[in-house]
């Protein structure tokens, strides 16, 4: 019989795990302290439960920590980890060291239907959704997991099309029963699927990164299918509903396409879109994926378009482009690793 998996339950439900087991409601909350502030391998090492306690946990139950399968390093300190997933298919997770701070980029999905013309993973299709546990797995089982100080949910997949096992793995992150992470230490990326979005804002606290490419509805249209569901404008509709505080960051994604998105008509629009929205915006460098009919723009244009941004009152700045060399961008590590086990195959 297969066990289930540990890493990745909330407190509420290792209670009801514990409630079947006929223990005492308490050892949910050892049994969590053992999961994620201590990071044990194996439930035997769980010693301030009986013997008895531990046996019955172990026959159906596993801690269910899986090390990554291969890791590629960057000439610039970027690694990019692979780990399996379920029918035979990989995710990434990206470690970012920087002098003040060390960041992980998480996968939320295996593959993603979201179709964008730019993204890697989205070619690959959706094939699943990643549980609470995978999502987690990707930080605790890594070897710089002590030095991470944030989190962004910006790997493989759409978060929001995901979102009852986003929420659990944030409600795992910043619990005092779990990490207990400030959410401030963590973002989460969206096309903006606004239902999911609402959740979102709603239930969890971390920092909210919206994809956005173009101000433009038609334009972005053929870059992100998306915005025939919920336009831009909509979604930015819904961010003006709710009292974000102070802390609390809203921040836009701009991938800049040479001659397709970086010109004055697309600054003036980007104001008037988001005219008395407190946010940033994030320029970021395309990353060449194979047949693209995209290329990049230059590093001139980029801080150009960044002062035009500032100059109109919109907080701007370029994002360094980490890890090219070592396949960083997403989709690219997981893309080739699939393509290689299906030439074995054929082989």
């Amino acid at each position: 019989m297969k066990k289930e998996v540990l890493l990745g339950k909330t407190l509420s439900e290792l209670k009801e795990i514990v409630k079947s087991l006929g223990l005492p409601q308490f050892t949910a909350k050892q049994i969590a302290d053992w999961l994620y502030k201590k990071q044990i391998l194996h439930i035997d090492q769980m010693t301030n439960l009986s013997k008895k306690a531990r046996t019955m946990l172990a026959d159906q139950y596993e801690i269910g920590l899986t090390p990554p399968e291969s890791v590629k390093t960057s000439i610039d300190g970027t690694k990019k980890y692979l780990f399996p997933a379920a029918k035979e298919k990989f995710i990434e997770a990206a470690y970012m060291p920087e002098e003040n701070r060390n960041t992980l980029c998480v996968s939320s999905q295996v593959g993603c239907k979201m179709g964008c013309l730019f993204c890697m993973t989205g070619r690959q299709g959706f094939q699943n959704q990643l549980s609470a546990g995978e999502i987690i797995n990707q930080i605790q089982s890594l070897p710089e997991k002590d030095g991470l100080t944030n989190v962004v949910y910006m790997g493989m997949g759409e978060p929001m099309d995901n979102i009852d096992e986003v929420l659990k793995s944030l409600e795992i992150l910043t619990s005092e029963w779990g990490y207990g992470w400030s959410p401030r230490r963590i973002n989460v990326s969206t096309i903006g699927i606004i239902p999911a979005l609402r959740r979102f804002i709603e239930e969890s606290e971390a920092h909210l990164a919206i994809s956005l490419h173009s101000p433009f509805n038609e334009e972005r249209k053929k870059l992100m299918p998306i915005e025939n569901a919920y336009p831009i404008e909509q979604v930015i509709d819904v961010l003006r509903e709710y009292d974000f505080g102070r802390q609390r960051r809203i921040s836009f994604e701009y991938i800049m396409f040479k001659g397709v998105n970086d010109s004055q008509i697309h600054v003036n629009e980007l104001a008037k879109l988001l005219n008395g929205l407190r946010c940033r915006m994030n320029l970021i460098y395309f990353h060449a994926i194979p047949d693209s009919p995209l290329e990049g723009s230059n590093m001139k244009t980029m801080e150009w378009f960044r002062d035009q941004l500032n100059h109109k009152g919109i907080t701007a700045t370029i994002r360094k482009s980490r890890g090219e060399d070592i396949y960083a961008a997403c989709g690219m590590l997981s893309t080739k690793k699939l393509i290689q086990e299906q030439e074995n195959k054929d082989f």
